[in-house]
């Protein structure tokens, strides 16, 4: 039998923080190829997947990491903490409910946008290197982009 010890690696602590989007990315991508064939997905469903996991798993971490919580105490703004992880968890339910009702659908992508807005402006108020502000950069163009590609024309 192998033992666990052979399959444990060290990541430098740079790319440590982000190990996580990119295990959601990753699982996101399986989940939409297992399903491809029953359901014809298309790009925005992948895209709409992948929010939905990862604003489900960030808001969860909020409750069982003290980094996240250690972040918001960084920030001044650690009595929005729980807050924000609510808001996290039920724009990522939203987006997926929103797959069969559109209203929900734009509400969520449109809150979740607005999130990552003020995450953003968060990190730049404390003066985060752009680095470090890319994730909730990227998590608000992408939820954006949901949100315009789902209004009816």
């Amino acid at each position: 039998m192998v033992s666990a010890q052979y399959f444990h690696f060290k990541i430098n602590n740079k790319w440590q923080k982000h190990l996580p989007s990119l295990v959601l990315l990753i699982l996101s991508l399986f989940i939409a190829e297992a399903y491809q064939n029953s359901f014809n997905l298309n790009t925005l469903f992948i895209i709409i997947l992948f929010s939905s996991v990862s604003f489900f798993a960030y808001g969860i971490l909020y409750f069982t990491s003290a980094n996240i919580k250690n972040e918001f105490k960084r920030f001044g703004l650690e009595k929005f903490g729980i807050l924000t992880a609510l808001l996290e968890i039920l724009g990522a339910i939203g987006l997926i409910v929103g797959l069969f009702f559109l209203p929900i659908l734009l509400i969520s992508s449109g809150g979740l946008a607005l999130l990552m807005l003020l995450g953003l402006v968060a990190r730049l108020r404390v003066k985060d290197s752009i680095w470090v502000s890319m994730p909730a950069l990227f998590f608000m163009l992408l939820n954006a982009y949901i949100l315009f590609k789902s209004i009816p024309l």
